[in-house]
């Protein structure tokens, strides 16, 4: 497999680009993120309606996480990422927590049921989306500091992403589908 086959599995719908508009201009961006962040585990459930227990270890790419580590890792991550949004509304600039999420992917947690982690995602995206929704467009201009990145980013750079990872990760169980477990 090549370098463009495996870049296209690992990134099924692109990788995220930070948005160059900004806020009021991209109040139809800001719309749409915010639609795809809140139906995220309606659209997820969906997906793997009735799929065996067989087919949830199906990967996604060579190398690639399984179904199951998917979901259970954008539990993980959604639920970094309202921690993100809490402290970034509530601190001055806050520098936030990176985490390893290649070492949390392989923690015991893991093992369990994805309705686990489905209704921890349905929880989170629920109190998402309420803050979303929320923010005024001073509070999407706040920031933090990401030490892993050495960078800043604003909420509205951060509902950007979080409405990107929804749809990359959604992407990666319907690839793992179509493949019929070749990987």
């Amino acid at each position: 497999m090549d370098k463009i086959e495996l870049d296209n599995l690992k990134y099924p719908i692109g990788d995220f680009e930070k948005p160059i508009l900004i806020y009021p201009e991209a109040k139809d961006l800001v719309l749409d993120w915010k639609n795809d962040i809140a139906s995220f585990p309606m659209r997820l459930k969906a997906a793997i309606l009735n799929l065996p227990e067989e087919t949830l270890n199906w990967k996604y790419r060579p190398q690639g996480w399984t179904i199951k580590q998917v979901i259970h890792h954008c539990s993980d991550s959604h639920l970094n990422a309202l921690v993100r949004f809490k402290l970034t509304l509530t601190e001055e600039e806050p520098t936030i927590k990176p985490y390893l999420e290649d070492k949390w992917a392989e923690l015991q947690d893991m093992t369990l049921p994805v309705e686990v982690s489905i209704s921890i995602l349905e929880g989170i995206h629920k109190k998402l989306h309420i803050i979303i929704e929320s923010l005024s467009e001073s509070d999407l201009e706040k920031r933090f500091f990401h030490p892993e990145h050495q960078i800043y980013f604003t909420l509205f750079e951060l509902v950007a992403n979080y409405a990107w990872h929804s749809n990359h990760h959604l992407a990666h169980i319907k690839q793992a589908i179509e493949s019929e477990g070749k990987y």
